[in-house]
């Protein structure tokens, strides 16, 4: 008899959590994903359609709906000019809509009280461009060891930057702009409410993204709205401790447009207008420089993982100058310290002048965010940061072009290495362990593990951090010299 009840009981338990799945805003069904034990649920809506009045308004909750929603299929990306043919970022664009703010879950628990760690993925793009159904983004192989993974859409360009005088005046918080943040922010508040009828643990969640992505994680480190959302971040190339401004700055592009114009305008019209429009300081979302956020130490103080790749700038700033373009440009930039500026890249050649291009803007952008947020998270704040630099080159026909490029890693990290290209065994390994140090960090805020090479905690000291490559080994001083004279102008021409 007992026997027969622990059954049942067991049964119901597993029930609980068998399709459909209770929301807050009402039931979905999902699907079964490629890999054995794991449930993809796709498109499911954290928040309303941000159209008609509600566009440059901040996210709004779901309406709620009766019967099962069939969350088997992902929802249209937001509205976006897809990436020029040549790029090597190209895909085919989807189907495309203002009405795109949904999320995607994959899971392998079997009942909610599994309380796996969460990871939210932040899609990158510029902040104009991506959304979370990339097929690089698919999260089973997360999924099968042990993490609930969420992707996310947000809004994107002026839909999602627009700041403009009178939106602020409309604002009970005197600000605008910083919308798509805000999707993002609603998001972890939707995983914050639902993550547990997917087996997820609220209070274990890691947001992490690349580029676009990784800037935005930065921003909701120094947010106060999103303050106990999330317990660990990672930034993999994308941080904004060279940036500043004002509302006024953001203001700036869309002044030049009447709001009751805007308004009227289609979505499509809308985007082929092109305005400019990033996120920022908007004194409310980011209530000041990230930069002062964190010297203050007033950043949500979790554990950090940041880094960067070693070719960031091939894919991002193509060389299109010539050696002596380029050295008159160097003068103009760096002016007294220029001399400085060319014995850290000595220029004496066409091919050294493109070197001297590629390792300069990697430096002075990505390679020095990186550094910076590792070490102001470990001055001022008591959670420890975690540094890397990636500089495995991806092999294929284009590997001598673009080398380790920008995102390049985010195929390795996601265990989803493409069928296109030609992999070896280093690859395979290389992914193996930057999955796993990924998910341990997810598990309990520190990367490390066994059958892993110990990755030490950042020490502005030792300056140390992994390097993902050929091997997975521990370097001191990457890029030291350079990065350093880079922080001996932050705040000036040389952080901009």
């Amino acid at each position: 008899m007992n026997r027969v009840l622990f059954t049942l009981a067991a049964f119901s338990t597993l029930a609980i959590f068998a399709d459909p799945v209770r929301l807050d805003s009402g039931l979905v069904s999902g699907a079964d994903g490629r890999i054995t034990g794991v449930r993809v649920y796709k498109g499911i809506p954290y928040a309303a359609p941000p159209v008609g009045d509600m566009r440059w308004k901040p996210p709004a909750p779901p309406a709620p709906w009766t019967g099962v929603k069939a969350a088997t299929e992902f929802s249209p990306v937001c509205m976006q000019n897809p990436y020029p043919e040549t790029s090597i970022y190209y895909s085919p664009l989807p189907n495309r809509s203002e009405d795109c703010l949904y999320l995607n879950v994959w899971t392998a628990a079997k009942t909610p009280s599994d309380r796996r760690p969460v990871m939210i993925w932040i899609h990158g793009g510029g902040f104009t461009r991506g959304s979370g159904s990339t097929p690089t983004y698919d999260g089973e192989n997360f999924a099968q060891k042990g993490v609930v993974l969420v992707t996310v859409n947000y809004r994107l360009a002026a839909f999602g930057f627009l700041a403009h005088p009178d939106l602020t005046a409309q604002s009970p918080h005197h600000s605008s702009g910083n919308y798509g943040l805000l999707d993002q922010i609603a998001a972890l508040e939707w995983v914050k409410r639902n993550i547990a009828a997917f087996g997820g643990d609220p209070k274990r969640v890691t947001i992490f993204g690349e580029s676009a992505g990784s800037s935005a994680v930065n921003f909701l480190q120094a947010s106060p709205l999103a303050k106990g959302l999330f317990q660990r971040a990672i930034g993999e190339s994308g941080a904004n401790f060279a940036r500043g401004g004002t509302l006024a700055d953001l203001e700036r592009a869309g002044a030049k447009y009447s709001l009751t114009e805007l308004r009227s305008k289609s979505a499509e019209d809308l985007l082929k207008m092109e305005i400019a429009a990033r996120p920022g300081v908007d004194g409310c979302v980011v209530p000041a420089s990230v930069a002062s956020i964190f010297a203050q130490g007033k950043q949500n103080d979790v554990p950090v993982i940041a880094g960067s790749n070693a070719d960031e700038s091939r894919t991002l700033a193509p060389y299109s100058s010539n050696q002596s373009a380029f050295l008159e440009s160097v003068r103009k930039r760096f002016g007294a310290s220029s001399e400085e500026f060319l014995k850290l890249y000595p220029v004496d050649s066409e091919a050294t002048a493109a070197e001297a291009h590629y390792a300069s803007t990697r430096d002075q952008g990505m390679g020095w965010n990186m550094r910076t947020w590792a070490r102001e998270q470990a001055k001022t704040g008591k959670a420890p940061a975690f540094l890397y630099y990636f500089t495995r080159i991806p092999p294929g026909p284009d590997a001598d072009k673009y080398r380790a490029y920008h995102a390049a890693e985010i195929q390795y990290v996601f265990g989803n290495l493409s069928p296109k290209r030609p992999w070896e065994d280093t690859d395979r390994k290389l992914s193996d362990a930057m999955l796993q140090y990924w998910v341990n960090f997810a598990v309990k805020g520190d990367p490390n593990g066994p059958g892993l090479p110990p990755w030490p905690r950042y020490d502005a000291t030792v300056d140390a951090g992994m390097e993902f490559g050929n091997s997975v080994v521990v370097k001191r001083n990457i890029n030291k010299t350079a990065l350093d004279f880079f922080d001996r102008l932050a705040g000036g021409e040389g952080s901009r």
